[in-house]
């Protein structure tokens, strides 16, 4: 596929280009908690803005329903992402108030070189989840916003959806991967290849289900894969455990058993566990054996002897994959075990990989250094699709015009 190299090589001064980006960011009200997805957005671009480029950039929040006419959401709209990425870059943002109406084209006519305007909130307009026929209208309308221009795609986390200003815009206008669209593809392109060994993987998070995928995909090319987060019950329940009121699918079991039997000295899995007398911060809480939960207590995080198991695994692994918290970490006595992960990580000398969400968000939170980690990713639905093995929408359709 063609890069961000290629398109500046090719001439962008005083050239419209879109870019989609991947600004879902978490917010609190109006108040941006995590501004990671904004900041890895940067390279790319300052490297437009500063070629010359009239920047134009669509980008999504959250999962609108509705709204007001002209693809407008006040609960959902771009307004603090726009002002987060404007302190960043030290200048002005243009904030359009619709999608692709009259104040997205006032905005876009009126930027100069090196400037930049921002669409509102792309997924206010129901067409770009819509059907082929309306994804490619709204493209199409997309692509007329910027007349002689080309598509950027850089919002690795949306990657893996089949949507128009994801997919059909990249048919529309001529298409190249941004820098960290790229370094994302690369990555993982390199776990799936042949990663140096020990290669380990860690997976937590709620639900077999949501990562059974990956699970079978990955289990027979890793040296191990260590189990923690909720889903980590059904995984106890299947070897035979009683886990209390732990989240459980019972549904899954039979699938756990299997994978155990089959991959028994791959799968690793906790020994302690953290568990409360009830789901809230103020709960009463001891750390048990898995053998030892009281009944009807819940699990919900991992205890000190699983994270220093883990860790033992990490200390001379060669590649790490890491998705999914270890426990509920947004509470604080339930973060102990993913911040000890993440230090186990940080620590081992492998080349690690983070596979954004929630772990990209407890790195943050816990204060680490991000640079003591190979990559962390933006998308980690994008990412653990490609583990998966599957086709990602997005990046299929910039392979296609290279």
């Amino acid at each position: 596929m063609k890069t961000l190299d290629d398109l500046i090589a090719d001439g962008v001064q005083d050239r419209f280009v879109l870019l989609r980006a991947d600004f879902n960011v978490p917010l609190d009200g109006f108040t941006i908690t995590d501004d990671g997805r904004i900041q890895a957005a940067l390279p790319t671009i300052t490297k437009l803005v500063g070629a010359g480029a009239k920047l134009v950039i669509a980008a999504h929040l959250g999962r609108p329903k509705g709204g007001e006419p002209g693809g407008r959401d006040p609960k959902m709209s771009l307004t603090p992402v726009a002002g987060r990425l404007g302190q960043l870059l030290d200048q002005r943002v243009r904030l359009a108030d619709d999608v692709v109406g009259y104040s997205a084209s006032a905005n876009t006519e009126r930027i100069d070189k090196g400037e930049i305007a921002m669409l509102a909130n792309v997924r206010c307009d129901p067409r770009e989840t819509g059907s082929p026929q309306e994804r490619e209208q709204l493209a199409s309308e997309l692509a007329a916003l910027v007349p002689g221009g080309a598509f950027v795609s850089d919002g690795f986390g949306v990657v893996h959806r089949e949507q128009a200003s994801v997919v059909d815009v990249a048919r529309k206008l001529p298409a190249y991967a941004g820098d960290l669209v790229a370094r994302e593809t690369e990555v993982l392109r390199r776990l799936v290849g042949d990663p140096a060994r020990p290669y380990v993987v860690i997976l937590g998070g709620s639900k077999v289900s949501d990562k059974l995928g990956v699970l079978s995909n990955l289990l027979p090319k890793v040296d191990k894969l260590l189990v923690g987060g909720a889903m980590c019950f059904t995984f106890l329940a299947a070897q035979g455990h009683d886990v209390g009121g732990s989240k459980l699918e019972s549904d899954q079991i039979d699938t756990c058993k299997d994978l155990l039997s089959r991959y028994a000295d791959t799968l690793v899995l906790p020994t302690d566990v953290v568990v409360a007398s009830e789901f809230a911060e103020d709960a009463q809480t001891r750390t048990v054996g898995v053998s030892d939960m009281p009944e009807g207590w819940l699990g919900l995080d991992v205890g000190p002897q699983t994270v220093e198991l883990f860790g033992s695994h990490l200390t001379d692994a060669a590649t790490v994959f890491w998705n999914g918290p270890m426990g509920v970490f947004e509470m604080a006595p339930f973060a102990a075990g993913t911040t000890g992960v993440a230090e186990a990580v940080a620590d081992s000398p492998a080349f690690s990989v983070i596979g954004g969400g929630d772990s990209a968000s407890a790195i943050r939170a816990a204060g680490l250094d991000e640079s003591r980690f190979g990559h962390i990713s933006t998308g980690g639905g994008a990412s653990l699709e490609f583990l998966e093995g599957q086709v990602l929408p997005g990046i299929a359709v910039l392979e296609e015009g290279a």
